[in-house]
């Protein structure tokens, strides 16, 4: 499939200390521009999961695709590299850097991958505009509220117009008002942009607008 971003094949992840696998043969296939979200119990192995589809572990067995890439056949660099141009996250924590503006923590990315500061900056704060906080641009993490914050690690995950948006749980630390206005900018983005999205949740009314909803129960993908 030539439109395909990611296509996982009878992923698999055992730990040793468990008495049953986590995951258990699991196959999804995500395509360009489609959003979908995956909900499961707590414990159910949903952030197992995504943490083998954004490559942040490795599945005891099966396969996964990139792009068409197989990232476990790369070493740790290219897989990095993979994963840096490819895939963006969003957590339920918005793990922005304390100590940085909102400009200077979406700029993030592309300075590491050595853009001129001037370049990343002005990138950094459009995108800011785009998710609304063009008026926040040297508040950091700690002057914005919870949303606002949320709001800045979308940005930084889509600054560098990665194929897939992944978000685990990303509205699980927000109250009910403030949650529907970060899922309605994710689905407003994922329109706009063209970005594949995922979403981890165990809201299932949230889940259900995103149009396709997958239920991980007893380690497999119930459709």
């Amino acid at each position: 499939m030539n439109d395909a971003i990611i296509v996982a094949q009878g992923l698999a992840k055992r730990y040793p200390d468990l008495d049953v696998p986590v995951l258990n043969g699991v196959d999804l296939t995500l395509v360009r521009a489609e959003k979908l979200a995956i909900v499961g119990s707590s414990g159910s192995g949903k952030s197992t999961l995504l943490h083998l589809l954004g490559t942040l572990d490795s599945p005891s067995s099966g396969t996964l695709r990139i792009d068409g890439a197989d990232p476990f056949a790369m070493n740790e660099t290219a897989r990095g590299q993979l994963r840096n141009s490819k895939l963006g996250f969003v957590y339920q924590f918005h793990h922005l850097l304390a100590e940085f503006s909102a400009a200077e923590n979406v700029a993030m990315p592309l300075l590491i991958r050595r853009m001129p500061r001037a370049e990343a900056t002005e990138r950094a704060e459009a995108m800011l505009e785009r998710v609304g906080l063009g008026h926040r641009l040297t508040h950091k993490p700690g002057e914005l509220s919870g949303g606002e914050r949320q709001r800045a690690a979308i940005a930084r995950a889509l600054i560098t117009e990665p194929l897939c948006l992944l978000a685990d749980e990303p509205t699980g630390n927000l109250d009910r008002h403030t949650a529907n206005v970060v899922y309605e900018l994710m689905l407003e983005l994922n329109e706009n942009f063209g970005t594949g999205l995922i979403i981890v949740t165990h809201d299932t009314e949230l889940a259900a607008r995103t149009g396709r909803v997958l239920h991980l129960k007893d380690g497999q993908l119930v459709y």
